[in-house]
């Protein structure tokens, strides 16, 4: 028979404001994504009149119709991706091989490696040598500026190292016995034991290179290369409006009430896929940070 708990005074009284805590918190962190959402949405005389204050006001697609019938969008969406998964997979690849040798105690030399890792989260050469460098390397104006100068993280590298320690050395000492040789252990036993951390690796990396503003900023002067972060930057910040003469869109009127609006659809069409991405990983992200930040 199951015993019921019952709670005294003191303590329903912590839960109720617990639950009241946790609403109001969900409701700050809601609401600036409702509000962009319902903008972008909502009729554009209702967007203009600021009736708008959580859920839309009447109903209008004309915001992301005109965002898609851009080719800028387009291209800029493209550049994104490109670099969001191209960038993913040398990141993680990377930091794996990188990890991997390095938790292993019989590895020489893994402490003075680790150490000349550890600093470089501390130093840098400085904007203006690392410029120089990029350009000496070719790498200016290139997607591959985009990927290989933030190939891995220091700090996710010893997240990594941390968490392959947790595997139980039996597992490789099992596999050695059965003649595999050290990528075998890693292609099949450590990684399918890994999903959590990589898991973790995918999103910091992803999410990193979707929201990229700096780097293309600095390295990236064509436009044709450059990711959504400076396309939204231009309409948001510089007020670029040539967008919102596309499409067919000819009466003054109605290009300048769509110029209000077209910002907020732009903010939905770059933050949804990036959001759609972490269910998918929610499950592993808790397990691997724990996992990877807990055993020395």
């Amino acid at each position: 028979m199951a015993i019921r708990y019952s709670q005294t005074k003191g303590e329903r009284l912590a839960t109720i404001a617990l639950y009241v805590t946790m609403v109001v918190i969900l409701f700050i962190t809601m609401y600036p994504f409702l509000y962009v959402v319902s903008m972008s949405i909502s009729d554009p005389v209702a967007v203009i009149s600021r009736k708008v204050w959580l859920w839309p006001v009447g109903f209008s697609t004309e915001a992301y119709e005109l965002v898609f019938q851009n080719d800028g969008v387009w291209r800029a969406y493209y550049n994104t991706f490109w670099y969001t998964i191209v960038g993913t997979l040398v990141n993680v690849t990377l930091t794996v091989m990188a990890a991997w040798p390095l938790s292993r105690r019989t590895f020489i030399g893994r402490k003075p490696i680790m150490g000349m890792i550890v600093i470089t989260m501390f130093f840098s050469g400085g904007l203006i040598p690392t410029f120089i460098l990029i350009n000496q390397l070719g790498l200016y104006n290139t997607r591959w500026v985009m990927i290989f100068p933030s190939a891995v993280s220091a700090f996710l590298i010893i997240i990594a190292r941390t968490f392959f320690q947790s595997i139980p050395d039996a597992y490789i000492e099992a596999a050695k016995l059965d003649g595999a040789n050290d990528i075998g252990i890693l292609w099949k036993i450590v990684l399918p034991l890994s999903r959590p951390i990589l898991a973790v690796l995918a999103l910091f990396y992803a999410v990193g290179h979707w929201n990229a503003f700096f780097t293309p900023l600095v390295y990236l002067p064509s436009p044709d290369l450059q990711p959504m972060s400076l396309f939204l930057t231009r309409v948001l910040i510089q007020d670029d409006q040539t967008i919102a003469g596309s499409g067919g869109v000819v009466d003054t009127y109605a290009r300048s009430m769509l110029a209000i609006q077209l910002p907020y659809a732009l903010i939905v069409v770059v933050t949804v896929p990036i959001v759609l991405v972490y269910p998918f990983l929610q499950k592993h992200f808790a397990k691997g940070v724990m996992l990877g930040g807990l055993k020395d």
